[in-house]
This record gives C-alpha cells, structure tokens and sequence, in this order.
C-alpha cells in the first residue's frame, strides 16, 4: 500500500469518525442542540483530530525512523572483505538501494514475481543470470554480495511498510473509537477541541526552531567529521585554497570570507542608498499614480531568476566594466570581477529594501508626521528626524534581509565572478565566495568521506554562524536605538 493510499484511508476514517461522533452526540440529546454542553460540530472535529494526529506523528516517526534500521541491520550483513575501502561502505549501500529498486520495478513491471524477487539464488551456477536479470533494470553489473543485501533489503523494507500501515490504521481506529466512546451531551468537546488546536499551533510553530536544531546538529556531525581529517588552524587562518581529491590539499578558509564579505559589501553600497532612496521617495513624495506604476516596476527585479542575472553579468556587465574601466586604468583584463558580480547582485537586491522599507515607512504614524509639521519642520527634516528614526527597526531588517541574500547567492558569483579564490583588494580581479565553492565541492563524483567533500559542511557551518552574528548584530543596533527614543 502506498502512501497515498494510506493518507486516503486516514482521511477516510476520520470523516467516518466525525460524522459517526456528531451524531451519537445529537442521539445522547434526543435531537435538542441546547442539551449539548458544545456544538455539534465540535464533537465531530474531536474525533477527526483522535484519528489522524496520534495516526499521523506515528506515521511521521515511524518514516524517518524505519530506513535508518534498515541500513544499519542491513550494512551489517556486507563483508569487509568485500569493501576495498572502508569509507566506501555508504557507497556500497548506495548500490544495495539502486539493485533493490531494480528488483522492484522488474516485479512491478511483471518480469518476476515477487516470490522470484525474493527467492533470486546467489549460487555460483545461476548467480550471473540473476545478475543478468537485475542488471536489465540497472544498466550495470551487480556483485553478489550487494544482490543478497539488495534482496534483504527489499524484505524488511517490505515487512516494515505493512507494519507501518498496520499500526498507523489502527491508532486511528482507537482514536475515533475512543471519541465515540467518550462522546455524551455532557462531553466537554469544544475544551478538548481547543487544547488540541493550540498543541496544533504550539507543533507549527515549533517546526522553525526544530528545523534549525536539525540543520545545525547535522552540520556539526559532518564538520567534526572534517576537523577530524584536517587541522582547523588551518582551515581559519590559511589563506590558501587549493583542494586536491588525491590528498595534500590546503583548505584555507580566509580567501572564501574574503570574496564573500568583498561582493556583499559592494551589493549593499549599491542597494541600501538606492533601496532606500526609492522607498522614501515612493511613500513621501511620489504620486498615487506614480505610486502605482513605480513600485510593481521595482518588484518586478525580485521575481527575475538569479541565473538571469548570472547572464546579464556575464554578458553586458563583465565586458562593460572591462573595457570602460578596468582595462584604462590597468586593473585587469577580465570580464569576471567583483565589481561586476557585486553591481548586479545590488541590482537584484534593490526590491528587498526598497519594498520593505516603504511598507515600513507607510507604517509610522501619521501624527507623527502632524505633530512635527506643527513645530515647523519642513518635509525634508521631518523624513530625516522623526520618520527615519521611527522606521529605523523595519529599515534595519531590509537591510539584514539584502545582506543575507547576497552573502547566500551563488549563480551571479560563478558567472558574474569567477571560481578564483584569492585575497585582493583589487575589484577587478575575479574571485569567489563560500557558497561557490560548497557547490564544487558537492559536485560530482566525489567520496563524502574525504576532507575535500567534507569541508563543504564546515563552510556552511560558518555561514551560518556569519548570518546569525549578523542577526544578533542587528537586533543589538534595534534595542539600542528603540531605548533612546522610545
């Protein structure tokens, strides 16, 4: 049974259990509504909500629980002998996976029963035919060790997905059981019903804090991985970048912070002042008319793919600083720079503060702007002491935004300016950034066990650490200035 097919079955149980519910609840009161402590319909979502969310956290659990057994009971049943290399072993279950998905789809194909899927011998007379067979699906060699695993594999996939469906079908049979059980006229239903919305909103709300706990703890397992394999005095203060898949590579981080703070740097001066210029012209001075034709013209440049921009960089931008700027003055020779990816990347920025900034501006009180009218301020003074200063929280976060836009581009890096990691001050000179080089690092063949792979974890460790003291820097600015004019 598939999933979809299970999520049908859940849906379907828990309709059932709402109607069923309600109407035993009616039948308790003799058909008078005003007997019942709740409405009608809140007997109903009680029991929908007893079927599906205890159904659902075990089905939940129980999918990202069951292939990590699986792979562990499996991966123990492969032979060191038959892994060269034991960092090749998550290799080796790689393949373990493609073969039983092979067998899957020639059985779903009906080129074998599943008993023959299953029954497939490893005998040395008949083992190149089976390999023959699962390798038709695969389009590659199968070895028998990785065919028994495959088949072992396929089975507790298969007893784990009956279980599964099992198990989850009858929590939610004893939910709506239990809600029809407990149902009377007397049942407090609408206090239960909102304890378990606000658990709801309490889960929903959780999901950001989880997801980042999950996202911080995987990157810390993965670059202890890495600190294990390579010093980390000189992944921070090398200033030489130049990873070699054979070994003797030097993995120094400083180069890739420098292209990284170097192009964000150049964005901002090119978006805040330009950003910020057109919201305040957009909601102080600007017409509705204008108003209204100029601000979705802005907005337009935040819906334009990045690989666009990547394009516009490597085409018009790149040559135009090149040959109007960099060659006269003898500062280089390529079209690929920072100042091309920065001028672009500030382009694409722009919308981000101009469209935050204006619907915090519109957002200031207009006593405000009265009161400082009233004292003789003129337009200009107004704007600069008293609107600025109370937008200045909404205008802080624009900014934020921009810079953790440009820290995290990618494309207009690669196009815009190069894979060159180096420290210069010229802003002519092609370089890269962190997030160029977590790309190249994951790309291709690579073995996920090796430092050169596994320092793209330990780059992105410390990108997010650079966003979050960013983060912290901001809300440290906002306090401060909210104390002295609040």
């Amino acid at each position: 049974m598939s999933l979809i097919w299970l999520f049908a079955i859940l849906l379907a149980l828990a309709v059932a259990g709402y109607w069923m519910t309600r109407r035993r609840a009616m039948t308790s009161a003799g058909g008078d509504v005003r007997k019942l402590h709740s409405l009608p319909n809140y007997y109903g979502m009680n029991a929908a909500m007893l079927s599906l969310a205890p159904a659902l956290i075990v089905l939940f659990v129980w999918l990202l629980a069951q292939p990590l057994l699986v792979d562990a009971t499996v991966t123990r049943m492969i032979p060191d002998e038959a892994i060269p290399d034991a960092s090749n072993r998550g290799l080796v279950m790689s393949d373990v996976r493609r073969v039983s998905n092979g067998l899957d789809a020639l059985v779903d194909a009906g080129r074998m029963s599943a008993q023959e899927a299953r029954d497939l011998s490893t005998d040395s007379d008949d083992i190149r035919a089976s390999m023959a067979e699962v390798g038709v699906a695969l389009g590659s060699d199968v070895r028998p060790e990785v065919l028994r695993a495959a088949q072992r594999y396929r089975l507790l996939t298969g007893r784990g997905d009956l279980a599964r469906n099992v198990i989850v079908v009858l929590i939610a049979l004893a939910g709506a059981g239990l809600a029809y059980r407990r149902t009377t006229h007397e049942f407090r239903a609408r206090n239960a019903v909102e304890r378990g919305m606000s658990l709801l909103l309490l889960g929903a709300a959780s999901i950001a804090i989880l997801t980042t706990i999950g996202i911080v703890l995987s990157m810390l397992t993965e670059t202890g991985r890495f600190f294990s394999q390579y010093p980390w005095t000189e992944f921070f203060f090398s200033t030489n970048w130049q990873p070699r898949f054979g070994g003797g590579s030097d993995l120094g981080f400083l180069p890739l912070l420098w292209g990284t703070l170097y192009i964000s740097i150049i964005a901002l001066i090119v978006a805040v002042p330009v950003g910020l210029f057109s919201a305040i012209y957009l909601s102080e001075y600007a017409t509705g008319r204008i108003r209204a034709v100029a601000k979705p013209m802005i907005e337009i440049l935040a819906g334009i793919p990045t690989i666009v921009y990547g394009l516009f960089a490597l085409i018009t931008v790149g040559p135009l600083l090149r040959d109007w700027f960099a060659q006269p003055l003898g500062l280089g020779n390529s079209g690929s720079s920072v100042m091309t990816a920065g001028l672009v990347m500030g382009i694409m920025l722009i919308p981000f503060v101009s469209s935050l900034s204006d619907d915090i501006i519109n957002a200031v009180p207009q006593s405000l702007r009265d009161g400082s009218f009233g004292l003789g301020a003129t337009k200009s003074e107004t704007i600069r002491q008293v609107i600025l200063p109370a937008a200045l929280p909404g205008i802080v976060g624009a900014v934020l935004l921009a810079a953790s836009r440009a820290i995290g581009e990618t494309m207009i890096v690669v196009l815009g300016a190069g894979a060159s990691a180096r420290m210069d001050l010229n802003p002519f000179e092609a370089m890269t950034t962190i997030t160029v080089k977590i790309v190249s690092q994951l790309t291709g063949d690579t073995d996920f066990n090796s430092p050169e792979t596994l320092v793209a974890f330990a780059l992105g460790l410390t990108l997010f650490v650079l966003t979050l003291g960013l983060n912290v820097f901001a809300l440290y600015i906002v306090r401060r200035y909210r104390e002295q004019y609040e």
